[in-house]
């Protein structure tokens, strides 16, 4: 088991920044990738970043240039830090941790860019 405590989801201004971070406890060692979803209101779950065991990353489209995802393997933290935010990046946001045979989640966070 896999426990994540998401945190640093604000109210900002659009063109703001915010950073968040994912503290990850429990079997750790199972982890293979890390990443964080985003859920708007009347919206699907949408992958925004992940980051693998071995540091690869990947990004959604909406956020490439904008976004950082990164990992401190010391904290078992990962954070992502988030530039120019627009009001579409408003949304509950999700920490996940694959593990071989299931996915844990995080209780989430929320993101609110004004206009």
């Amino acid at each position: 088991q896999v426990q994540l405590v998401e945190s640093g989801g604000n109210l900002v201004q659009a063109g703001g920044s915010l950073r968040l971070s994912c503290a990850a406890s429990g079997s750790i060692f199972s982890i293979a990738t890390m990443g964080w979803y985003r859920q708007a209101p009347g919206k699907q779950r949408e992958l925004v970043a992940e980051i693998t065991s071995g540091g690869s990353t990947k990004y959604a489209d909406s956020v490439k240039g904008r976004f950082t995802i990164s990992k401190d393997n010391a904290k078992n933290t990962v954070y992502l830090q988030m530039n120019t935010l627009k009001p579409e990046d408003t949304a509950v946001y999700y920490c996940s941790a694959k593990q071989t045979y299931s996915t844990s989640w995080g209780q989430g966070t929320q993101v609110t860019v004004s206009s």
